[in-house]
């Protein structure tokens, strides 16, 4: 409907106060096509690929309801990634075929496929962390990418309960199809107990580079997260944060909670060092509110999709 507003900044619908309008993450626009865009902001309501908890199905819905907090500018590193790129929510890559496993992950790819080939960057929110083994299908089939990824897990596991496609073994499955460069990977905060002593072998015979909490702690996340840029480079590369890498106590919403993660603060500083990357997409996943009825899981994970789009608003302003 059309309307005369008493302030005239409420023509822009990001401005208007923060309990109105139907929830989009961060009240951007919503297009159910990626065409005209340059970043879809997108949700992957899938938790099939669980090995215990589930819930994070219910993550995306959340996550923009609770995104309605975020507002347009990133105030330490002066970014607004609405004016460095057209961005949309494109809705979901919900899929017809939950109770199939690796259906469903073609399902994802198809819909990632098409944000894609319509040159459009993604910056996701899960669901499981095995959704991110698809959208690596659909983005980086044409050269792999790196990786700096947040977790307490490794998540390069193999089979297990008979399927290789969990959300313990997406990056395993995606060097071995080619899409992550591992010797262009790293992989921040991790940490747990285990069965087997050999959980993480793959990462570190394929060149990932694990930094496990303790050496976090001890060198400090600037030195850390100088290194990560290093390895990553100038090609092509991609941002995964697991909630789970945080602390149980900044995100207990999560179906794989690990105690002595780093802070909130901690991960907001380092995502802002990434913009120097090339970057073409990212994702934060495992928010499950279900665990954490008080929402505050949620608002962490929109939180941290905000400083992911501004870090790939910022790499694409580059490109342009």
């Amino acid at each position: 409907m059309s309307r005369t507003y008493q302030y005239p900044e409420f023509a822009d619908p990001q401005l208007r106060p923060r309990y109105t309008g139907i929830p989009t993450f961060f009240r951007a626009p919503f297009q159910e096509s990626p065409s005209g865009l340059d970043i879809a902001l997108v949700g992957v309501p899938f938790d099939g690929g669980v090995t215990n908890r589930p819930g994070a199905k219910h993550g995306p819905r959340e996550i923009r309801n609770q995104s309605s907090m975020i507002r347009k500018m990133n105030p330490v590193t002066g970014i607004d990634p609405y004016a460095l790129a057209k961005i949309a929510d494109v809705g979901d890559a919900w899929v017809e075929s939950p109770f199939n496993l690796e259906q469903s992950h073609q399902e994802i790819e198809s819909f990632f496929r098409e944000v894609h080939e319509s040159g459009v960057l993604p910056v996701s929110v899960g669901g499981d962390h095995s959704v991110t083994l698809p959208i690596f299908r659909a983005i980086a089939a044409d050269r792999p990418l790196g990786m700096v990824h947040f977790d307490a897990h490794c998540d390069t596991g193999d089979d297990y309960l008979g399927s290789k496609f969990h959300h313990g073994a997406p990056f395993r499955r995606a060097v071995e199809e080619g899409l992550l460069d591992p010797k262009r990977t790293v992989q921040i905060g991790i940490r747990g107990s285990l069965n087997d002593p050999d959980l993480w072998k793959f990462s570190h015979d394929s060149g990932m580079r694990v930094i496990y909490i303790e050496e976090f702690f001890e060198r400090g996340w600037k030195a850390v997260i100088d290194e990560a840029k290093s390895i990553v480079g100038s090609e092509p590369a991609y941002i995964s944060f697991d909630v789970d890498g945080l602390d149980p106590i900044y995100a207990p919403g999560t179906g794989t909670p690990e105690i002595g993660g780093f802070s909130n603060l901690e991960a907001q500083l380092m995502i802002r060092e990434l913009g120097e990357l090339n970057l073409y997409g990212g994702d934060v996943v495992e928010v499950a509110p279900p665990f954490d009825p008080t929402g505050y899981t949620a608002l962490t994970g929109a939180t941290l999709m905000f400083e992911i789009l501004c870090v790939v608003a910022q790499s694409l302003s580059r490109r342009k």
